[in-house]
């Protein structure tokens, strides 16, 4: 039994490896479908309305709810080292440079993809099983212009919003932490917050976030769009989606944390 399974692992981890690799190339080819499609620009403008409030303006309420926390986790991680070297007035500093760069835009994207990105992949998956995507295309409606490129769009755009938006909350809950946990003054951490960061702390957790809502989008339309086994395939696409996007999320920080350093 022992060998029997040792012969069979290089057979499963190369069925993996393929099975990684062709949905890497699927969603390569959906962005190069996409990028033709801006040029020129053919989206439908309502579809694109309508994913930015119901991506973005709906989101707003778990994004500030979970940003809130974030900071306050950052002072609480924070607290231990500047009492121990009585560094206080540096804890605006601290919090600001780990949320603002990274721990920040990597929540908001996760809980991003776990909201808007299943969303999406559950809508798009069932519109294929109920052969609505096959109506489109027999009413000579493109659907990556109608459907996908306005989701991409929005999903994009959004999640930078909600990042600024998500940062901004984040740093009103650290001021409430610092104060309550070590008794700093608000004044003196916006102090060291606004002196000791610079615009590229910020910057790069917004680009980050970018990149960040183009692999979610990509993803959730590319398992939405490309599900199989009916009902029951849409589930499997649900969950597949959001793995492979978190999974692409943290490769795509891991690089892109070098290229902003």
């Amino acid at each position: 039994m022992i060998l029997d399974g040792v012969l069979a692992f290089p057979a499963r981890a190369g069925a993996v490896a393929i099975s990684i690799a062709d949905q890497v190339g699927g969603i390569f080819v959906l962005f190069g479908r996409i990028v033709a499609r801006l040029f020129p620009p053919r989206v439908d403008g309502r579809e694109l309305i309508r994913n930015l409030h119901r991506m973005g303006v709906s989101s707003v309420g778990i994004i500030a709810a979970t940003s809130v926390f974030v900071g306050a986790i950052m002072v609480i991680q924070a607290a231990p080292m500047v009492s121990r070297f009585n560094v206080k007035e540096l804890i605006g500093w601290g919090a600001g440079f780990a949320t603002l760069r990274e721990v920040g835009p990597l929540l908001i994207a996760l809980v991003f993809n776990g909201r808007v990105g299943a969303n999406n992949t559950a809508e798009l998956a069932t519109m294929v099983v109920t052969e609505q995507i096959d109506g489109l295309r027999a009413l000579a409606i493109d659907p990556i212009s109608y459907l996908v490129l306005p989701r991409v769009i929005a999903m994009v755009c959004m999640i930078f919003v909600l990042t600024i938006i998500g940062d901004s909350v984040a740093m009103l809950g650290a001021v409430g932490a610092s104060k309550v946990l070590l008794d700093v003054d608000p004044r003196t951490f916006m102090s060291s917050l606004v002196t000791l960061l610079d615009e590229q702390d910020m910057l790069s957790g917004l680009w980050k976030s970018l990149a960040f809502g183009l692999v979610i989008a990509l993803t959730s339309c590319h398992f939405g769009l490309n599900v199989k086994g009916g009902a029951p395939g849409v589930g499997r696409a649900v969950t597949g989606a959001v793995v492979a996007s978190a999974s692409g999320i943290f490769v795509l920080d891991y690089f892109a944390t070098f290229l902003f350093t």
